[in-house]
């Protein structure tokens, strides 16, 4: 993109030089200014996908993983606790026993159940969000390539991503030349 701004700002200052071709290299000057937008939206079109593969492969499936080892450590302890229980003869350690195996029987359940969730989510995920991402993706590279601002813009705003399209933020990427003459 930075070379499209030095074409713009090029054109620009030769169109300052050459009254004959006013015209075409003002049109140039504008179809490169038109790339560098357009190359703006799309690169934060590609950073937020990044990201949320990013989030999705390091910190869901992650976040999962570290869940299934804390129920593998739970189901550990309840077994132990379970084992240790049964070999106990009846007597006053029985009760503390109990108390015991209840805590790790009570920690084994809560994990085994968020260990269900979080799989489920994860498993929603890769479908449905990756599926919607990969055509939310699609469909930005589709239209900057074609050219098709509307298209992108509107790609944009389903990536939930806001888009500088009003002439006050254009006019702050205009070169110091544009601005003299406008």
């Amino acid at each position: 993109m930075q070379t499209q701004r030095v074409l713009c700002d090029q054109f620009l200052e030769l169109k300052q030089k050459s009254f004959l071709l006013c015209d075409e290299f003002s049109y140039n000057a504008e179809t490169q200014r038109v790339l560098v937008r357009n190359g703006e939206i799309l690169l934060n079109a590609l950073h937020y996908f990044i990201s949320t593969l990013n989030t999705l492969c390091t910190k869901t499936i992650e976040d999962t993983m570290t869940t299934i080892r804390l129920y593998e450590i739970a189901r550990l302890e309840y077994d132990a606790c379970r084992t240790e229980m049964e070999l106990l003869s009846p007597g006053s350690q029985m009760n503390e026993k109990q108390d015991e195996f209840q805590k790790y029987k009570e920690k084994y359940e809560q994990l085994k159940c968020d260990v269900s969730i979080k799989l489920k989510f994860l498993d929603e995920n890769q479908t449905k969000v990756m599926k919607k991402q990969l055509l939310l993706f699609h469909n930005a590279i589709a239209a900057y390539f074609s050219g098709n601002k509307e298209a992108l813009d509107a790609t944009m705003k389903q990536f939930n991503l806001k888009v500088n399209s009003n002439d006050d933020n254009i006019q702050d990427k205009k070169s110091f030349l544009e601005q003299l003459n406008h």
